[in-house]
């Protein structure tokens, strides 16, 4: 069992907080009972992963994807009261954190993918460090979407001729399908996202690099659910990841 604050001060001091630029707060979105002992982990703060935390018993929820995002509507209406509502009612905390989760080194989504897919991290690129470099063991890009399917539980959108060969992989989970230019720009002639928008299938024809959108939740699952696990052998806490699946 851990004090609510002595855990938002690990987490700070963990995944750094400070040294990331955000569009949400990260830390202590929600407080919730004082003393910490059961945490439920999952992507995001949906009310469906809420009402699966209190059946758990949860005394804290653990996301990537929380709430109050920069620029949203602030009032306590709709979705979100509802979200509030459950939450307030049963007394859990809700901690997020959104992009010192995709850059950490040890439990991040990045990492943590490369971690389940076999790549081998080499460097970063991108803003604040986000995105990473490497290899990947698969040899064409036939072999690399088929182990995605498998790994992800998605059939990856494929952009290229899978047949060639993979060479120098980036990649960067969640919405990340801008960064292809940098990926590029960095060395990269295979590159793997969460989602893929309009203008990413242009630029990987065009400019000739290939292009996984693999699914933004399916990239993402990871790196919450290794933080979880790190906080329950850190601070001996009971941890469960709850998958709430989402197609996008």
């Amino acid at each position: 069992m851990i004090n609510r604050e002595q855990l938002a001060a690990y987490l700070h001091d963990f995944l750094q907080t400070d040294t990331f630029e955000d569009y949400g707060p990260n830390g202590v979105q929600v407080a919730g009972k004082e003393r910490i002992a059961r945490v439920v982990s999952g992507v995001t703060a949906s009310l469906a992963l809420i009402e699966r935390a209190i059946d758990a018993g949860a005394d804290a929820i653990l996301v990537h994807h929380g709430w109050f995002w920069r620029g949203e509507d602030p009032r306590i209406v709709g979705q979100k009261r509802l979200r509030l509502k459950a939450l307030l009612g049963a007394d859990i905390n809700l901690f997020a954190y959104h992009l010192p989760l995709d850059a950490h080194p040890l439990v991040g989504n990045n990492v943590q993918l490369a971690a389940h897919m076999g790549w081998r991290v080499e460097n970063t690129f991108g803003k604040q460090g986000l995105g990473r470099l490497g290899a990947a063991p698969q040899a064409t890009l036939a072999d690399l979407a088929a182990a995605l399917r498998v790994r992800l539980r998605r059939e990856p959108v494929l952009v290229g001729d899978a047949s060639a060969p993979v060479g120098r992989l980036a990649w960067c989970t969640g919405a990340a399908q801008g960064w292809i230019e940098q990926a590029h720009a960095a060395g990269a002639d295979t590159y793997v996202s969460g989602e893929i928008s309009e203008p990413t299938a242009h630029y990987a024809r065009e400019m000739g690099v290939a292009y996984l959108a693999c699914g933004h939740h399916a990239t993402e699952r990871y790196g919450v659910q290794a933080l979880g696990e790190h906080l329950a052998r850190s601070f001996g806490l009971e941890h469960r990841f709850i998958d709430i699946d989402n197609p996008a």
